[in-house]
């Protein structure tokens, strides 16, 4: 069947052409042949040179989402199961495997697609119109490359409940795919043990992203005052205390993640030393240093102040505000992990936030070391959207 063909305009198309996914609404001359949404179409030039082959949907600004860029490429079964293997043969190279982020969207080259594998367990998430439409053989080309390299997966959960579905014309979905299980998982990261809860949890259950800067901050941590704010399940602070800190408080604002953060400390048999408080953690640390707290180490790991580009303003006054509050609670010659999981607040953007924080407070930083987010998270140049997580570590110094 002939694929109906999209035609860019003259001099639009130019983050297709610099290695991007995407073809936006506004570049579009006009569009030949039929079509319905979630339907394969070619993308030409203005030139009717050929650019690639996509899923198309006139409900999203999003019009297009790019699949293949060889001519002639049919996407089916042969080329989803390549796909699904190169996802499988990066993440055996870079992580291990046994929790981790298996397919990650654009840039895996499967828009619109989450897939994480907790333990035995995978947790899907469907952004897209046309790549739902492939999701469940997706999911067992998966199951069975797994199998060959000897990972048997015992069930499959939905998390397709993100707001940017509606954008796509479709309802927000969770549940089984498959058979029902236990959809509390307990996985290891890092020599900790968490219980993750695929179906409450925010997201797929639990941040994965963040496992070897987790891992990286254990260092800093022996014999330290720990505070960790936006603790979520106590990642963080549950590697601060196995890595020996002498007392940790992990702060977060939902009763849920606290509760289970709770669970997670005695599963790691460190509820003596690492302890968890429900609070929003603007208000704390005011309340903290008005008492005379003061910290090792503190470790801020916010949710994204901001989604749009229309709010970035309002995320720099966030980001600064939480800095700013954190550094004053430290000790001279602490450190402070500091991270922006906004891919609209640009590297250069964050650092300038957290210098003119420290600014502020008359503190000198020095930089141990910046990071992004693991490797299973793989980052696609000219698909911006892929390089979201900014992690910094920080030692805080005393004006001298």
């Amino acid at each position: 069947m002939q694929k109906a063909i999209v035609k860019l305009r003259k001099g639009e198309g130019r983050t297709l052409k610099s290695g991007g996914m995407w073809v936006f609404d506004n570049e579009i001359d006009n569009i030949t042949g039929e079509f319905e949404n979630g339907d394969i179409v070619e993308v030409h030039d203005f030139d009717d040179y050929y650019m690639g082959a996509g899923f198309i949907n006139t409900n999203s600004k999003i019009r297009v989402r790019i699949m293949s860029r060889k001519k002639g490429q049919e996407i089916d079964h042969d080329f989803l199961e390549m796909r699904v293997r190169d996802c499988i043969e990066y993440r055996k190279k870079v992580v291990d495997m046994s929790s981790c982020r298996l397919i990650f969207g654009e840039a895996d080259f499967l828009p619109g697609l989450v897939v994480d594998k907790f333990s035995d367990v995978l947790v899907v998430q469907s952004l897209a119109l046309g790549i739902d439409r492939f999701k469940i053989e997706i999911i067992e080309i998966l199951k069975e490359q797994l199998g060959k390299e000897g990972m048997k997966i015992r069930g499959v959960y939905e998390r397709s409940d993100a707001k940017v579905r509606l954008n796509e014309g479709m309802e927000r979905i969770k549940g089984f795919i498959g058979e029902e299980f236990d959809t509390k998982v307990e996985i290891v990261e890092n020599s900790v043990k968490y219980m993750v809860d695929v179906k409450e949890g925010q997201k797929t259950g639990f941040f994965l992203d963040q496992k070897y800067n987790r891992d990286a901050i254990g260092k800093l941590c022996k014999d330290a005052k720990v505070l960790d704010c936006f603790t979520h399940t106590g990642s963080f602070a549950l590697n601060a205390g196995i890595n020996g800190a002498k007392s940790v408080l992990g702060v977060d604002a939902s009763m849920l993640g606290v509760e289970q953060a709770k669970e997670n400390a005695k599963l790691n048999g460190l509820e003596k030393v690492v302890h968890f408080s429900c609070a929003d953690v603007f208000d704390l640390l005011p309340e903290l240093l008005e008492k005379g707290e003061k910290y090792d180490v503190i470790i801020l790991d916010p949710p994204a102040f901001t989604k749009s580009r229309n709010s970035v303003k309002n995320a720099i006054k966030g980001y600064r505000e939480i800095n700013l509050r954190a550094l004053k609670l430290i000790k001279d010659g602490g450190y402070l992990a500091t991270c922006s999981c906004s891919h609209f607040m640009t590297p250069d953007l964050f650092t300038d936030t957290v210098g003119q924080a420290a600014r502020n407070v008359k503190k000198r930083l020095r930089q141990i070391e910046y990071r992004t987010q693991a490797p299973d998270h793989p980052i696609l140049w000219a698909a911006d959207e892929s390089y979201y997580l900014k992690f910094f570590i920080f030692q805080v110094c005393d004006e001298k």
